[in-house]
């Protein structure tokens, strides 16, 4: 665990170092408590460099066994070694040499996941962003690109010895260890080296490039699981097409291997040719997985692959340029996914994930720019600003510029950066010349943290047959940014007619369906109407923003009806089932029973029953905003019980004015024969899922979700109905039964397990803290596994309102201790445990100080790591 030292990393500090290291070879002899690590480094002095820089590189707990200089052993006095750098203080004279450096390092000890450890018994390593260094010493950092050759030498129990690259040779040594020598021809920073070795069955297939060569695919899991790792070949298969069509890339070694772990801090790593990969994100079949782990594993799956031109042939120059990794592969898998299932559901399903976790890192404690300008622990700022925002932003160039201009600047990107580290600017630059576009406004959105506000007003003159649209922009301070400037906001628009029909639109302006925000505040006049239409405004989300829009009810209702965009239609009941939350949470607040608009419940009926509509469709119609998502909106001292009250009152509302009806539809959409994951008969079974909550809800009876559960024959209707029985009928008879059967079937299976502690975790009430504690006494549950972790712990801290934030401070308490805890093995999942505290200080008085107590007892500690006291610290202020 590296202590916190208080050292900030700033943007306008960096420098390159003054050596390279333009070959690097490393052998690998590998034992679970003493892995010996051979590295021989082929340095060159950075043209320009002082003749007399010394070397310094870096390390991370590591035993220095010896080193060696151009083949001589080196006088350590010469040496400045420390568990964590080695500095040689008077490097050769000449241009190049050689270092070999032989280390120590313990696997099995090395609980952090970070550097070389072990997993279910086979090695693997995680090295992005810092971990290489607890491998051996180096330029551990993005701008230093070295090509690799490793060979890896195992035991009996370690047949399988991957690499990145190609494979040079297989054999057996003199005493009959099996080895294995890897080259990967292509330059890449230490973060993306992989070294998998064990014992695990393997799906084979291939794959035949545009260019007519033919690729070997391996995936590799434990033994057994074979069979549900052909969804993500699939996936992988047509990542592999689809980037080769859309973008021009073709792959470009002769291998492609997958290896799924049980142990890991994240959800997959690119490594060239080497994809290591959480094993929830390979995993599947209908028995076992739910249809968001099928659209997951195929999302992620074309994410690390998408990183192999964007991530590893064009990398970043420093960590502060991660969003161009990132944000810019995130775009990529949207668009993969949206070709591949409905553009319009995945593109709602995008914004529900922007706004739950990247608003609220925008207007708290931890908000930073897309691209950080400093920084005290990397690990902290793999953010949903980073990724997710980060996406916007690009998705946002190829709004402003047009799809065809787009296409021309990625492609000037690939050929003018390729093998090389890059930054923002050069990735903007190719973008601005193909397209003569002044992006400089623009990249204010990298540069800027926080959330625009967009606040519309419209005037209709009906003399004149005028429609105005007048919009004023204006950014909330955020921590250490409290002046902002104006940003270049592309906000996609439409204009309905009475009909419910798109009219041609053009004025000053106001061109191709985008109205270019610049200045504090701009009018667009729109002339020659017969009637006032209806303003459909950000269609397609266009920019990250809120808006404040001056809309009837009316109004709304229309757009939901009518609107041709279906983000822009799914927004306008959003946000009336928002506002209709939002008064009733001051109703329950005030001690009166909420009362609700009978148009709206009349309304979601209507969309229920709309076979016009994709089943995907009206499922994310009729699901009502989060408990969180009323919270944020609110804004300020948030009342967690309040809300749920609410919610369960307007569910319930609509629920009953539609049971007739939502059983009609429910029984329409029954699905016969076979599974498929297939996008539309995932959206049928999404559809009478949240039809069935809201017949339960009408009925008030176990006995509807028990019998669905009884009879599922997948997971996504079986964990469906767990969840209504288990929430909304926490203690009863049938909830009871169905979580034991639901044991007792799965229990030897820890993925599936997660989502049975996920259930329980999300139990609404505060009794659900009491719970979560004896949950992790199961013989299921490890405090040293982070999806383990993640999946009871995380989600008790992050999806539970009512629970983590009960009103006596109970799961605040609870979650402190069990970080403490895991720090002590894993900081980054420790760090990560604890921004569900990002967001204290809206809460009303009582919780607010519980929450900031919690807080200050963690601060105190000595000895906190340097990820845990980064966000402690960032999130008291």
């Amino acid at each position: 665990m590296v202590a916190d030292s208080g050292q900030v990393f700033r943007l306008e500090d960096y420098r390159p170092s003054d050596y390279l290291i333009p070959a690097t070879k490393l052998s690998f002899r590998l034992s679970p408590d003493r892995t010996k690590v051979v590295a021989e480094l082929s340095l060159q002095r950075r043209p320009g460099a002082p003749l007399d820089a010394p070397l310094v590189l870096d390390g991370d707990g590591l035993e220095l066994v010896s080193l060696e200089i151009d083949g001589k052993r080196t006088n350590l006095g010469d040496v400045e070694v420390t568990p964590d750098r080695l500095v040689l203080k008077n490097p050769p004279a000449g241009e190049r040499f050689t270092l070999r450096i032989e280390t120590a390092v313990n696997p099995d000890k090395n609980l952090a996941f970070s550097g070389l450890y072990r997993s279910s018994g086979n090695y693997c390593t995680q090295c992005e962003a810092e971990g290489f260094r607890r491998i051996t010493y180096f330029l551990d950092r993005p701008d230093v690109l070295s090509t690799y050759t490793v060979r890896v030498e195992g035991g009996a129990d370690t047949p399988l010895l991957l690499s990145n690259g190609n494979l040079v040779e297989r054999g057996e040594t003199k005493d009959g260890r099996p080895f294995a020598v890897w080259h990967d021809p292509h330059p890449k920073p230490s973060y993306l080296f992989a070294l998998v070795a064990g014992d695990l069955g393997t799906v084979k297939d291939e794959f035949t490039t545009m260019s007519g060569r033919k690729v070997e695919l391996g995936i590799y899991v434990e033994h057994g699981k074979e069979p549900r790792a052909a969804y993500a070949m699939d996936a992988l298969k047509r990542s592999m097409k689809w980037d080769e069509e859309v973008f021009g890339r073709e792959y470009d070694l002769e291998m492609f291997n997958i290896v799924a772990v049980s142990d890991f801090n994240m959800g997959a790593m690119e490594n060239k040719g080497l994809n290591v990969f959480n094993d929830k994100y390979v995993l599947a079949d209908e028995a076992t997985a739910t249809d968001v782990d099928y659209a997951n594993i195929e999302a992620i799956i074309a994410h690390e692959y998408f990183h192999n031109w964007t991530g590893n042939r064009i990398t970043c120059r420093d960590w502060f340029q991660l969003c161009l990794k990132e944000g810019l592969t995130v775009f990529r898998d949207h668009e993969f996914s949206a070709d591949m299932r409905s553009r319009a559901v995945k593109r709602i399903a995008e914004v529900r994930t922007l706004r739950a976790q990247q608003f609220p890192e925008d207007q708290g404690p931890l908000a930073h720019p897309v691209r950080p300008r400093r920084y005290r622990e990397i690990n902290n700022f793999y953010t949903a600003t980073v990724y997710e925002k980060g996406s916007e932003v690009v998705r946002m160039i190829r709004t402003v510029i047009g799809a065809p201009a787009f296409r021309k600047g990625m492609d000037l990107y690939f050929e003018r950066h390729d093998g090389q580290a890059v930054t923002i600017e050069d990735f903007v630059r190719c973008f601005a010349e193909v397209s003569g576009e002044d992006l400089t406004q623009f990249s204010l959105w990298y540069h800027q943290a926080g959330t625009p506000n967009v606040a519309v007003t419209t005037h209709w003159d009906a003399e004149q047959k005028r429609y105005t649209v007048e919009l004023e922009q204006s950014v909330p301070p955020t921590p250490s940014e409290s002046r902002k400037r104006l940003m270049h906001i592309p906000l996609a628009f439409g204009l309905i007619g009475q009909d419910g029909k798109d009219i041609a639109a053009e004025t000053a302006g106001a061109h191709d369906g985008i109205i270019h925000l610049r200045k504090r505040k701009q009018s667009v006049s729109f002339t020659g109407f017969a009637a006032r239409p209806v303003l459909s405004i950000n269609r397609g989300f266009s920019a990250p923003v809120t808006l404040a829009a001056e809309q009837a009810s009316s109004d709304r209702m229309f757009l939901a009806r009518h609107d041709s965009d279906a983000f822009s239609r799914w927004e306008a009941l959003n946000t009336l089932f928002t506002r209709a939350l939002i008064a009733a949470v001051g109703d329950v607040r005030g001690g009166r029973a909420p009362a609700f608009d009978p148009d709206l419940a009349a309304l979601a009926g209507e969309i229920a029953a709309d076979e016009t509509l994709e089943p995907a469709f009206r499922a994310l119609m009729l699901s009502l905003p989060g408990e969180a998502d009323i919270a944020r909106e609110i804004g300020t001292n948030i009342d967690p019980d309040a809300i749920r009250a609410a919610r369960e009152a307007l569910l319930a509302t609509i629920a009953r004015h539609n049971a007739a009806a939502f059983t009609k539809v429910r029984d329409a959409h029954a699905i016969r024969g076979d599974f498929r994951p297939d996008a539309a008969s995932a959206g049928k079974r999404a559809l009478r899922n949240v039809l069935l909550d809201y017949l339960a809800a009408a009925s008030g009876d176990a006995a509807g979700p028990l019998a669905a559960f009884e009879a599922a024959t997948n997971m996504t209707d079986r964990a469906a109905a767990l969840t209504i029985l288990a929430h909304r009928f926490p203690g009863s008879k049938q909830a009871g039964k169905a979580l034991s059967a639901f044991e007792k079937m799965f229990g030897d299976d820890a993925l599936v397990m997660d989502k049975w502690f996920q259930i329980q975790a999300t139990v609404p009430g505060e009794a659900t803290v009491a719970r979560v504690e004896a949950l992790m006494s199961h013989p299921g549950f490890s405090i040293s596994n982070p999806n383990r972790v993640r999946s009871l712990v995380g989600t008790f801290a992050s999806a539970n309102q009512t629970g983590f934030h009960a009103s006596d401070g109970r799961g605040y308490r609870l979650h402190a201790g069990i970080i403490l805890e895991v720090e002590k093995r894993n900081p980054q999942v420790a760090a990560r445990l604890a921004t569900a505290f990002r967001s204290w200080r809206s809460l009303e008085q009582v919780r607010r100080e519980a929450a900031r107590e919690v807080l200050a007892g963690i601060a105190t500690r000595k000895d906190l790591s340097r990820d845990l006291a980064d966000i402690v610290q960032r999130t008291l202020g």
